[in-house]
Formats: C-alpha cells, structure tokens, sequence
C-alpha cells in the first residue's frame, strides 16, 4: 500500500512539472524586426517607430522652421496591425493633425498577440523640437534609430489598460459636457434677492389658486419655475450676436459647463458707481466693486453659491455718518449698513471686502436644507418687520419644509454684537437666533403665517443651546425654562388675501411684550411693545402691462426688539435685524415699478416719524428707538407715544431708470436720482438737520437688496 501511494505521488508530481502554463506576450513586430530576439523587439519597435516618423514628417508652413517645443502621444498598433493615434497634445493645431496623418501613413505590421492571438496594444510617447536625434531627454541609452552606436532617446511605453483609461480620462470629461440648457432654472439655487429682480414674476407666484407661500425668501428657482417660467424670459430677452465677446456681454454666463451630472456657472460681479452728493464736502461719490459669482449643481439634489466681493467707496455725506455711527470695537471706523465692517481707504472713503455663500440640499421633494453665510427675508412687503435683510451677512442654518398647504422655515442663526462696552477679552460678543415661520394657505385666497423668534447667548458657557434646535418646540416656553435672563422671545404673524390675480393685500404683526391689563389699560404702557404693517399691490396697474404700484405702512412702538440684559436685542452687528429704522416709528411707502424687455424704472417714497434720544449730558433716557438701548433706561412707563424723544420727520424720494445688460449675469446699467430730507425737531451731535440730492449711475450686477433710505 505504502509503495502504491508514493507512486500515486511521483506520477502527479511528473505531470505538474510537465505542464507549461506561461502567457506569451509578444510585442507587435515590424518588418524589420522579424528576426530580432524576443528580449530586443521592444528596442527594435521603438527604433522603427522613431525612424519613420523623422523620416515621414513635414513640418507645417504655419510652424516656424525653428520651432521649439514637443507633441504628446498616445497610439495604438490595432489586432490587425494597423497605427491610429488615440491623443495628441501639441501647442499648434497643424501639428497635431500632422502627427495624426504621419501614424496613418505607417506600414502595416504584425500585430502583438497574447498566447498566440492576436491582440491591440497602446503606447504614449513624446516627440521634441527640432524633431532630429540630438533633441532628445537625458533619460535612457538604446541603440540609435539611425546607426549602431548607442545615444540617448526618449523611450516608447507600453500602457497598461488602468494607464490608458487614466490618459484618457480628462479628454472623457470634456466629451461628457453637452450644450448648457439653464440647469439653475430647476435646481436649488436661490433666485437673487432684490425687489426689482422679485417683482419680476411676482405677479406669477400670487395668483389665485397656487399652493405658493410667498413670505420666505429668497426663493429656491426650483419653486418660483412652478408658476414662472424663467426659461422663456431668457429667450426672449436674447440679443443676436455671432461673437463670443458679444454672447458673454448680452446674453451668457462667461463660464457654463454642463453635462449629466453637473453645472457649473461663474460670472464677474461688478458695481461701479460715480456720484454726486449736493450736500457733500467732497466732490463726488463712488464705488468700486469687483467679484465673482459661483453657482452650480452636483446632480438633482445638491446646488451651491458663492460671491466673493471687493469694495472701495465713498457714499453720500448722510449715508458715511450713519455708517461711522455703527461703527464696531477696534480700529475700523465704520460698518457699512447691510454689508460688513470696513477699513479706512485713502482718507473718507471705505474698503468693505464681503463673501457669501451657501450649500443648498434637497434630500426629498419635501425638504430642503441650507446652509451658509447670507440674509434672510420673511414678508410679502418692501419691509419687514419679523425678519429682514438690512444687517450684514451671517452665518446661518435654514430648513424649509413643505407639504399639503404649510411650508414651515426653521432658521438658526450666528450673530455677532460689535460694540465696546460688550466685548470680551477684546473678541466680539457672540449670539443667536433661532426662528420659526409657519406659512398656511387656508383656502386659495387667504394665506395665514406664524413666527416665534428667540435671541440668547452663551451665558454659562452653554453655546449654541440644544434646546432650540427642536423645530417643533415653541420658543416661549424655553425662555422660561431656561431662565429669565436666558433669552429674548419675540412673536408674529402674518397674512395675505389675494383680491385678484391682479391685485393683494398684505400684512404683519410683531409682538415683543405682552401684558394684557397694559394693552387694555389705555395708559400707552411701554411695555406695548408692538408693530404692525398694512399693504397692498397692484399688477399691471390701470391696464398696463408690467406696471405695478405698492403701498406699504410701517408702524412699531417704542422699546420693540430691545432688552433689558446687554446684548439681547434683535440685532446684528449694529444693525436691526426687523426693520431699519429699528422702532419708535410710523412709515409710509410708496412704489411703482415698470418693465419692458431689458427696460426697467422705479419711483419710490417713503415719509415718515421717528424719535431718537437726545444724549445731550442732562437727557440721556432712552426713548425707544435705538434698539440697543436698554428699555430701563426710559423715562417713564406711561404716556409712551411713537415719535418720543427728539421727533424727526423724514422724506426719501427716488426715481431710478436701468437696463438689463445680462440676464444671466443680471448686470444692470442705471441711472438713480434720490432726495431725502432729514426734519429733525432739535439738533444734536448724532441727529443732524439735513436736506440732500444725490445722482450716481454706472453698473452693477444685481444680487442683493442695499437700502439708503435709512
């Protein structure tokens, strides 16, 4: 048995050692090479290849005889033998067509074959010029393609599969991009928030009968494309014009990519403006703006923006005093209002550089999140009273949901207070914002809205408190569980009835104090804390088309949006977060917009009352209309009027003509006339009589709201 078994061994042992399993690869062979060696075919493909091609090529007439430089390629010796280029890469078109037509011209050779099959092989290489063999890198000795003595020459390599895929794979991406068809039109980037841009289509998104909630902006393009179609407007505002630097100036982004899975867009972002202020010290206003604007998709879900901005200006004389009045702890003398903290520049002018951006992310058809560094908007009107865009940018996260007739917005928020005596270890002072906006179309006329708001900071240390970041918790009951100190809740509500397609009426209400026996007592308790506003609009107004006339009233009590603890007011850098004249005040707009084609105008006034504290060393209460005041500081609890304190009146009137230069940059030219006047009933240091016309005009690309009406 034991013999039978070792001569099992034996004989299978003899049988593997006897089979031959190697893979032969043999390199295609020319016919000079027939009877080179196996281990010399490579060497011998590589001199035949280099032979014909100083044999064969011509250089162009349209290179120069000394031309220096080199050709990149990739080339392939097909199963039957045959040479075709793959890739050329070469500064001169001519060149590489030449290349091209040289490897056609080659011989027919003997293929290389795997095991005995013939089979296709790839190989990259570079030629330089002077195309002659003393032009050649220091790299590798081989025999020369000419004699038998050994120089040196660039090497032929053979690509492996992985190699040729990945040589390839740039020239794939730019096959993968196809005509670009407006993606943004349908995806989750935001429409740039200006009026002038909303009003639009404003008409389109509060017809009787949409399911649409208008209050919460900016919108998302993929909602306003439900009910205006933006695509078409965009062709109908196409101007003929045959050359690139025409398109790129009337009609088109300067950078569109697009291909199955993305887009891609970037545009420069220009406001340059020159001026004349009639009450200045200086000769003349201006800005000088310079940017880009980034926007683009990854797939259907996932859209993103960002403007990057630069600014040096100077503005009217009444515009740089209240910026120097907002000015922040530290060395910079001034914050400009609705955009950021600025450095000097020469000697009265400003440099304000400003960056925005945001990722906005829709993980189902119900549900959209956002996140960045940008402002928020909650109304129907030119104002609003819950939650505006008149501070500078902050950091910010938003999630808006919708389904059946609610759209409910959850904003969270990262706010700084800037000012000296609320700096710590000289770092500004950090708080935050979370809000609620509930929006209900009750029936296809009537839209009803809710808002809770609440303001803390990080006392305790606690941060960012976990507590808010519930989205279903009401705000009201956590100030009261974490403390009365904690937080500042404020309350809101909004509505609009539409009388017509061609015509609503809209409304909001802000409740920051609430004593029902003070409300009631007819006394005019400052702790009425209260505003409201009341408006209408008007499409295509006196039957003509693209006309739309607003009215708007703004009215909020003194000692709204303040507080009694430091920095627990609704505020951002200096800035109101509600409404821009903060409160203790009454105000009137009025405003008619007009379009035709790239044509647009707008006339605007605004006249109101307010009230400001008069600081003058024997008079230092507060009346209730810098926000920043603490409210204990007032002077009374009873008789609180709107328009206490120093009683100002103030009228901005403007007329603005423009036109549209790039829709899809939307560049706009314009030319603005503004007059304010400034009625105060006693001077002081900080409130000034003041009568002024300002002209300015140039160019600017319109992507935000910038008030001056202040």
């Amino acid at each position: 048995m034991k013999t039978f078994i070792l001569g099992l061994f034996i004989m299978f042992s003899t049988l593997s050692y006897g089979q031959d399993t190697t893979v032969y690869q043999v390199s295609p062979r020319f016919e000079n090479c027939q009877e080179t060696d196996l281990k010399q075919l490579d060497h011998c493909f590589n001199q035949e290849v280099y032979k014909a091609l100083y044999a064969q090529f011509n250089l162009p007439e349209s290179v120069k005889a000394d031309y220096i430089g080199e050709i990149a390629v990739i080339f392939e010796v097909t199963k039957d033998g045959l040479f075709k280029t793959i890739y050329v890469d070469a500064q001169n078109s001519a060149l590489k067509k030449e290349t091209s037509r040289v490897f056609s011209a080659f011989p027919k050779i003997k293929p290389a074959t795997y095991n005995g099959n013939p089979t296709f092989k790839q190989y990259s290489m570079t030629l330089y010029f002077p195309l002659n063999e003393n032009n050649i890198p220091s790299n590798v000795i081989v025999t020369s393609a000419t004699t038998d003595t050994d120089m040196i020459v660039n090497p032929i390599e053979e690509l492996t599969v992985l190699q040729q895929k990945a040589k390839q794979e740039f020239d794939s991406v730019q096959k993968s991009l196809v005509k670009y068809t407006n993606k943004a039109y349908k995806s989750q980037v935001n429409v740039p928030f200006s009026h002038e841009n909303y009003s639009r289509f404003d008409q389109d998104v509060n017809r009787i009968g949409t399911n649409n909630h208008t209050a919460s902006k900016p919108y998302r393009y993929e909602e306003v494309s439900n009910y205006y179609d933006f695509e078409d407007e965009n062709e109908a505002l196409q101007r003929t014009s045959q050359s690139w630097a025409g398109r790129k100036l009337w009609n088109e982004h300067l950078v569109q990519l697009e291909s199955k899975d993305y887009w891609l867009t970037i545009d420069p972002i220009l406001d340059l403006q020159l001026g004349k202020d009639t009450d200045a010290d200086f000769s003349y206003t201006y800005n000088n703006t310079r940017g880009a604007y980034i926007q683009g998709g990854l797939g259907n879900k996932l859209s993103f923006s960002a403007s990057v901005y630069e600014s040096q200006g100077r503005f009217a004389q009444y515009y740089n005093q209240y910026a120097e009045s907002l000015k922040a702890f530290g060395p910079d003398p001034a914050i400009i209002p609705g955009r950021g903290i600025a450095k000097r520049f020469k000697e009265d002018a400003y440099d304000y550089p400003v960056a925005e951006a945001y990722l906005s992310y829709s993980p189902a058809k119900f549900l959209n999140i956002q996140f960045g560094h940008g402002k928020q908007f909650i109304g129907d009107g030119y104002r609003s009273l819950l939650q505006s865009d008149v501070s500078s940018p902050y950091p910010y996260l938003k999630l808006n949901t919708k389904f059946w007739n609610i759209k409910y917005t959850n904003t969270w928020t990262w706010l700084k207070d800037v000012r000296d005596d609320v700096t710590l270890d000289k770092a500004f002072r950090t708080k935050y914002i979370a809000n609620h906006y509930l929006s209900w179309n009750v029936t296809k006329r009537f839209n009803l809205g809710l808002f809770e708001s609440v303001i803390w900071e990080n006392s305790n240390d606690r941060g960012f408190d976990i507590n808010y970041l519930n989205p279903l918790i009401f705000f009201r009951a956590i100030e009261f569980e974490t403390g009365q100190g904690a937080g500042n809740a404020i309350l809101g509500a909004s509505g609009k009835y539409k009388l017509s397609d061609n015509a609503n009426v809209y409304g909001q209400f802000i409740l920051d104090e609430f004593s029902l026996s003070d409300v009631t007592g007819g006394n005019k308790s400052w702790k009425n804390k209260y505003g409201f506003q009341l408006g209408a609009k008007w499409y295509n107004a006196f039957k003509t088309k693209n006309l739309m006339l607003q009215a708007e009233y703004n009215q909020v009590r003194p000692y709204t949006y303040s507080h009694n603890t430091i920095v627990l007011n609704y505020a951002h850098n200096n800035q109101p977060m509600a409404h821009l004249w903060g409160a203790n005040f009454r105000e009137l707009v009025l405003i008619g917009r007009y379009q035709k084609e790239r044509w647009f105008g707008e006339a605007k006034m605004i006249a109101g009352i307010r009230g400001f504290d008069v600081n003058d060393g024997t008079d230092n209460f507060s009346y209730g209309g810098d926000i920043y005041r603490n409210y204990n500081d007032r002077p009374f609890d009873t008789g609180v009027t709107i328009g206490q304190g120093i009683k100002t009146t103030t009228l901005n009137a403007s007329a603005q003509l423009g036109y549209l230069v790039n829709p899809a940059s939307n560049l706009k030219a314009f030319v603005n006339l503004s007059y304010r006047n400034y009625n105060p009933e006693a001077e002081t240091p900080s409130v000034l009589n003041n009568s002024t016309v300002w002209i300015n005009f140039g160019v600017r690309t319109d992507l935000f709201n910038w008030y001056f009406d202040m």
